[in-house]
Formats: structure tokens, sequence, C-alpha cells
């Protein structure tokens, strides 16, 4: 009968502690189907005028089915998949901006969506103005986001560009201001998508110790990204999605390896 060493006992101890926390976000039999129609239509006038005249046919497409992924307080899940493969959807699904087709979600606490770049945000209001909308849209009053605005605007390193209009703004520029109103306050649960693809290597730096104090402090986290680096060095388990489906989670290397071997 093999035992484990010191060394595997250690490597095992992280996970096994997570296993002892709370559940934050389950996902019992999750499918999300889109009816699509089978010709391309121009304009809304036309699809009227098809769907009056009973011309409109469909086929349905599962852009999720069947998964079922259960994250415990405090822990960052990493997810992985090919362009369509369906991250983006769950990530909706999680953060109650999209409702399942079938299936039940039950996530615990306040929830911070980060979806995609400048979610949330309008190109021709200014900085200032995008922090109090996107701060309203997270469920914080103007008092709330008044007091956190200095601070935003540091972490952002937008000073001065602040009152200028969302459109002069830069991808990475963006994506800075939306992290750090999203994580201006700790969340409960915080759902990242593609968030720090855009950003240089500095603020990505400032991002991860922000997810780890908040981790730390028990905030769980959604990461879906395409660098597998990141993946690696910021996420305690991972979940390959392809076709909608749960391929692989587990170990983060373990799911990396499948993942790149299926290509």
């Amino acid at each position: 009968m093999s035992s484990l060493t010191v060394s595997e006992v250690a490597a095992a101890a992280p996970a096994l502690e997570l296993q002892e926390k709370p559940t934050a976000v389950r996902l019992e039999n999750i499918s999300v189907q889109y009816r699509v129609p089978h010709e391309r239509i121009s304009s809304f006038k036309e699809y009227a005028i098809r769907f009056l005249q009973r011309r409109v046919s469909y086929h349905e497409f599962n852009a999720l089915e069947d998964v079922n992924l259960e994250v415990r307080e405090g822990e960052c899940l990493g997810i992985i998949g090919r362009n369509g493969a369906g991250k983006s959807t769950l990530l909706k699904v999680v953060s109650r901006v999209m409702k399942p087709t079938r299936g039940r979600v039950w996530v615990r606490g306040r929830v911070a969506p980060l979806l995609e770049l400048a979610a949330g945000f309008h190109g021709e209001l200014t900085g200032r103005e995008n922090v109090f909308l996107n701060g309203t849209l997270l469920g914080y009053t103007r008092a709330e986001m008044a007091s956190r605005f200095e601070s935003i605007v540091e972490f952002a390193e937008l000073q001065e560009f602040i009152d200028a209009p969302l459109r002069t703004y830069s991808s990475g520029m963006a994506a800075r201001l939306g992290f750090a109103v999203a994580t201006s306050a700790q969340p409960d649960v915080l759902i990242l998508d593609e968030v720090l693809s855009v950003g240089d290597e500095q603020f990505q730096e400032k991002c991860k110790a922000r997810m780890d104090q908040f981790r730390a402090a028990g905030t769980t986290i959604l990461f879906v990204a395409h660098s597998t680096r990141l993946i690696r060095e910021m996420c305690d388990r991972a979940a390959w999605l392809d076709h909608g489906q749960v391929r692989a989670q587990g170990a983060v290397d373990e799911v990396i390896a499948s993942y790149q071997n299926s290509a």
C-alpha cells in the first residue's frame, strides 16, 4: 500500500481546504438553446414580413448542454475553450444576465460581472459619467460610487483622461476602468471574461494582486482567458468547455493538458 510523500500532502492541502468551504456557485444540468433562422435575413422589416407570412424556419443551436459545475467560496475557477465553446454564455448565466433554457443556477451573495470590454459603458459619455452609470448597473447607489470615485480613477490610472469621452479610450483603458469599477468594493462572486488580455503587464499584476486579496477574504472568482499562463498563475481549478459541454474539470495542469492535446 503506497503512502503520500510530504510534498504530495503539501500540494493537496489547498484543494482539501477548498473542499471544506461552502458552495458559492452551483450549476445543475444547465442548457442554453438558441433558435437561429436557416436563411440570412438582412433587416427587421424583412424578418417581420417573413414571420407574418410564416416563411421563417429555424434550427436549434445549443450554446450550453447539461453543464454541471460547483465552485467553492474563495476559489478561482479558470474556464478555457476555443471561440464559440460557450464560455461567455456560461458567465452570463451565472451573472443572471441570461436565463438558461433548462437547469438550475444557484449563486450565493452579490455578483460583480465584467463580461466584456466596456460592458455597461456608453461611448459618448465621459469616463467619470460611465463610472456612475456602471456602478448603478452593478447595484450601487450614487453616494457609494462618489465615495469610491477617486480610488477607482487612481487604480485605473486614468486621472488625465477621466473627463474625456469613452470613445476616445483605447481598449486597454476601457478594460482598466471596467475592472476598477467592478472591483471597487469586494463582491461575493467576481466574474471576468478575457479582461486581462488587453492590459499591459504592470496592470495585469495590479489586477492579480487585487484578486488575490479578494480571494483571501472569501471572494469566489470565475475567470475566462485564452492565456493558459494566466489560468495556471491565478486559478485553483479549471474547466474545459467544448461545443457547450464540459469536457474536463479539475486540476489546472491536467485540464489544460487535455485541452491542448485535443487540438
